[in-house]
């Protein structure tokens, strides 16, 4: 009798075993996410970057909208498109029940720029006042004391500190330690990294007219690449730019220039 039980209880956990394996492989199992992309007005938009956060695998949306890209269950979508909010996207344990269906919003557009008539006097305190654009939403939200929100609204990477604490504490933070494990923290971070420096180089070339940089012998094509360089030889200037002073930012990049300039004669000169 107690062989038969024996052998009962044996099947069991057997049973329970394998159902335990089927439903940890269907949970991490890799799928593929298809979808339609469109606007606000239904209109269905092609080339929109799709992004798995977590592979750093990217494919494109066609004519139709229609993307298809492979992803685990809670790999983060990211879907970009110049003049368009950026959209994102979890997927779920279980997969999508039905097409994604992913609707991407505009950017308003701002007002035309204020075009200066002046010609640059050389004296770079003028120069920047002369040179800077009117940000027209910014003199809006002054005027009528619109909130600046706080931060950005991003998801926040795992930390080690975050993730072992509650570890020695009992506790376990399963997210946290499967984005650490995975290296999807990593690529958060490297992620945000480049986003905020793509802004600041934005906000800097969306104030400042080209010619202001042309006139010294920087090339229209450059100028991104020339922001980004002084960027990191003088990171006090990413700090004027956060504050959003123009002015100090284009006091610092004036000190950068001639080291800048010097290379790209380097450059030029045949070997």
């Amino acid at each position: 009798m107690s062989f038969i039980s024996g052998n009962i209880s044996i099947g069991s956990w057997r049973k329970i075993f394998f159902l335990l394996v089927f439903m940890f492989n269907n949970f991490f199992s890799q799928q593929r996410v298809e979808g339609r992309i469109t606007d606000d007005s239904g209109e269905n938009l092609s080339a929109v970057t799709v992004i798995n956060m977590s592979s750093d695998q990217k494919v494109y949306s066609n004519s139709m909208g229609l993307f298809s890209i492979e992803a685990f269950p809670n790999d983060e979508l990211r879907f970009i498109k110049a003049d368009f909010l950026r959209v994102f996207a979890t997927v779920p344990a279980n997969g999508f029940n039905s097409p994604l269906l992913v609707t991407m919003i505009p950017i308003p557009k701002e007002i035309e720029e204020v075009k200066v008539a002046k010609k640059p006097t050389g004296d770079l305190e003028t120069d920047s006042r002369l040179a800077s654009k009117i940000d027209k939403g910014e003199v809006v939200e002054q005027a009528v004391g619109l909130p600046q929100p706080v931060g950005k609204m991003r998801e926040k990477p795992a930390e080690v500190k975050q993730v072992l604490l509650p570890i020695l504490l009992g506790g376990l933070d399963v997210q946290g330690v499967y984005d650490l494990i995975s290296g999807k923290a990593r690529r958060q971070k490297r992620q945000y990294r480049y986003d905020d420096l793509q802004e600041h180089i934005a906000w800097v070339r969306n104030r400042v007219d080209n010619e202001y940089f042309t006139k010294v012998g920087i090339p229209e094509e450059r100028i991104s690449e020339f922001i980004q360089y002084s960027f990191e030889v003088k990171p006090q200037i990413r700090t004027y730019v956060k504050a959003k002073n123009l002015s100090g930012a284009l006091l610092g990049m004036e000190e950068t220039m001639p080291v800048y300039l010097e290379r790209l004669k380097q450059k030029k000169i045949p070997e």
